[in-house]
């Protein structure tokens, strides 16, 4: 494993305890925006490019931090639908904060490159030429870098590069960052990397980066563990797994247990995105089986016990095609044939209607069942992706986020409230390619292999022997005291 750490002069650097391992933090909040002219010292414009999902909130969140020491433009394709939307926020033409993609990108001196995957792949040599040396290249996911692996070049050797990623989607860390201004600690917590440092300022802007986005904590990773953590989960239990786990759930209690439509959902579905999450948002993994009866904690048992083998095999195929630059391919030509089959919506099916009813009877039908053997499935497939990122050196702060905290404390949170089937059609387009590609993998492996084991009594129960000591719990314990004082934003 990489050791990690950073120097800074501008903020103050704290060091946490995770597993054992010393990790290096900063602590953010609105005291320190004083401080980002300084971060920032040597940028003059910063240009955020796009208007997805991030662009928004990131935009808008920048130029209220830091007011009128740096000027904050948005740049859009010629032509871009997103123009009104940037044009509502205050992004104009004539007050010169929006413009042309390109011609933002060559007079900026801080980029941030916030447009889809596959643009990205499209049109990164044209961004590298409009670059101006001495620029600070910004990312908030590491994909880039994967191309890049993959076609053998490399960033633009004159320029920083970084990245600030936050742990949260776009429309949460703009109205968190809204809610910060009332609420100490509301906000999306963020990582960052530095992937290439030419002017000696690339980790302090960094740093004011996150700071300005209204983080309340910012931990350090680098850009290419950041994209396989990340590519890793969101086809695993971020978004793919889940999806996977719960179609399966919902089937076997609907064949094998003759539960009702709605009670196979609630005890599938709606236990994941409800207590499940809640219980281990603030008390871990280990909190959930510490919830259960001694009945319900041997359920448990046998269900992670099944269901672990299946996440170990699939998380760690998945992360092969991610490493190897198989899955970056898939996706980018994925997205050269979307127009000719567009991607389908899923929320029509039986299930997801179901979906519909249940969660507006939730007032009617009271408390959401902590079914434990949703739970068990859910959390040995969880811990599995946990134990594959341990295995390749990730830093605990990311393995945490990105296999428990972004799970239960972003995403599920708007699969409750809106369904699952609702996220997985609303996601970015690279994501929303993993959960179709790989979420019937993990419900058919679940079906085929882990749930006729247990109606077989035929269970290897060594996984669950470590379960109870497992270093994860730990790192969840500290991890849960750098958690925002605000719950994730969901409309």
């Amino acid at each position: 494993m990489e050791t990690l750490d950073f120097d800074t002069t501008v903020f103050n650097k704290e060091y946490v305890t995770l597993g054992g391992r010393r990790e290096a933090i900063v602590r953010g909040g609105r005291h320190l925006f004083d401080r980002l002219p300084i971060a920032f010292e040597g940028v003059r414009q910063i240009g955020v490019i796009g208007w997805g999902s991030q662009g928004p909130a990131q935009a808008q969140n920048l130029r209220d931090s830091l007011g009128d020491t740096t000027k904050v433009v948005v740049g859009l394709r010629s032509g871009s639908r997103s123009r009104e939307a940037a044009r509502t926020a205050g992004f104009t033409e004539e007050n010169g904060t929006l413009g042309e993609m390109f011609e933002v990108i060559s007079c900026s001196d801080m980029v941030l490159l916030l447009i889809s995957d596959a643009a990205l792949a499209e049109h990164y040599r044209e961004i590298f030429a409009a670059l101006r040396p001495g620029t600070t290249l910004g990312l908030s996911h590491g994909f880039l870098l994967g191309h890049l692996s993959g076609t053998a070049e490399t960033f633009p050797t004159k320029i920083d590069v970084i990245a600030v990623c936050p742990k949260g989607m776009g429309p949460s860390v703009r109205a968190l960052y809204l809610q910060g201004a009332t609420v100490n600690g509301a906000g999306i917590n963020a990582s960052f990397a530095v992937e290439q440092d030419v002017t000696g300022r690339a980790v302090e802007r960094a740093l004011g980066w996150s700071i300005a986005l209204g983080a309340p904590f910012t931990f350090q990773t680098t850009l290419r563990s950041e994209y396989l953590s990340d590519l890793c989960g969101e086809r695993a239990m971020l978004l793919a797994g889940v999806h996977g786990i719960v179609e399966s759930l919902y089937r076997r209690y609907r064949e094998q247990d003759n539960l009702s439509e709605c009670g196979a959902f609630r005890h599938s579905v709606e236990s994941i995105t409800g207590p499940i999450s809640r219980i281990i948002s603030k008390d871990g993994l280990i909190g959930v089986y510490r919830h259960l009866s001694d009945e319900g904690k041997g359920m448990f048992a046998e269900a992670y016990s099944a269901a672990y083998p299946v996440g170990l095999e699939l998380t760690a195929e998945i992360y092969d095609e991610v490493s190897s630059g198989n899955e970056i391919r898939s996706v980018i030509l994925a997205g050269k044939r979307i127009d000719r089959f567009p991607m389908s919506r899923i929320d029509q099916a039986d299930m997801w209607r179901v979906g519909q009813r249940v969660r507006a009877r939730r007032e009617i039908d009271g408390d959401i069942p902590l079914d434990p053997f949703t739970a068990g499935v859910f959390c040995g497939i969880m811990m599995a992706q946990v134990d594959l990122l341990l295995e390749q050196g990730h830093p605990f702060s990311e393995i945490a986020n990105e296999s428990v905290i972004e799970a239960v404390d972003s995403l599920n949170p708007y699969m409750h409230a809106q369904g699952v089937a609702y996220m997985v059609d609303n996601c970015s387009t690279t994501a929303r390619l993993g959960a179709r590609k790989w979420a019937p993998r993990f419900d058919y492996l679940l079906t085929q292999q882990a749930f006729p084991a247990v109606d077989n009594q035929a269970v290897d129960p060594t996984p669950f022997t470590e379960f109870e000591g497992h270093v994860i719990h730990q790192v969840l314990e500290v991890c849960s005291q750098m958690r925002p004082s605000v719950d994730i934003f969901v409309e």
